[in-house]
């Protein structure tokens, strides 16, 4: 039996998630398939709901764990993240919560706020954060803004060199909705690969993707440190803290 595929929404409060998601369902899914959404217990209501169809809530413990449960009957489901708290903090538990769920990743989809990361420079950093993760960035809320800044937007993730897609959303519909579905990834970052990079550190403090190794190498004696793949926005310091730091989200809305 096939798993449901879970697709991950982020985004800050007041993106218009539920509205695109509506058209995603509306556009991007086969005859037969299900939908359910999964929305944050602290989003409040939204208009667009009432085309969503079956909705459920999911809460945040303060441990850093998500309850809620997977709709079992659903083919499709949309997990919204609270566009109030860290996202880094809700991906790290929504990898842990979706294996226990049973589920699998369809892709995470980020829907950014143009007029406010427009209006807030300092958010730069909260956004990179998401679309290290994102397999897909749509640009909504785009009333008023200059071309200029779009312009400048992408051009900073394309000196990044990251896989995933950029599409604009208009009037709350995208393009391509079963485009921005495909179950294919285009992220940049690797924590929800099934399978692991592996890094091996030898003597000389050099750090190498085993796979960069040679047989000589390889078969070697060197005392050398294997280690898998870290993603750098879930290290810690010494005091606990994220190593990356990326700003409060709920200060600027």
């Amino acid at each position: 039996m096939a798993k449901t595929l879970v697709y991950l929404v982020l985004g800050a409060a007041g993106s218009g998630r539920r509205e695109v998601i509506a058209d995603l369902i509306d556009g991007g899914l086969s005859e037969g398939d299900r939908a359910a959404v999964l929305l944050a217990e602290g989003e409040p209501a939204d208009e667009a709901e009432k085309r969503l169809g079956e909705i459920t809530r999911w809460r945040w413990i303060e441990e850093g764990a998500i309850d809620g449960e997977l709709p079992r009957d659903a083919t499709h489901v949309f997990f919204v993240t609270d566009g109030r708290r860290n996202p880094v903090d809700q991906i790290e538990a929504f990898q842990l919560w979706l294996v226990a769920q049973g589920g699998e990743l369809g892709r995470v989809l980020c829907v950014v706020n143009c007029q406010l990361a427009e209006k807030n420079p300092p958010l730069v950093a909260w956004f990179d954060a998401c679309v290290q993760f994102s397999d897909v960035v749509l640009l909504n809320r785009r009333e008023g803004i200059a071309n200029k800044w779009f312009s400048a937007f992408k051009e900073h993730y394309e000196k990044l060199f990251l896989p995933c897609l950029f599409e604009f959303v208009k009037g709350g519909r995208v393009k391509n909705p079963a485009l921005v579905l495909e179950p294919q990834a285009r992220r940049m970052s690797h924590v929800f690969d099934e399978e692991k990079e592996w890094f091996v550190t030898g003597k000389d403090g050099v750090k190498r993707s085993v796979d960069e190794l040679d047989e000589d190498e390889e078969e070697s004696e060197e005392e050398v440190e294997v280690t898998p793949e870290e993603e750098p926005y879930f290290v810690r310091d010494a005091a606990g803290r994220r190593a990356k730091r990326i700003p409060d989200i709920a200060k600027f809305l």
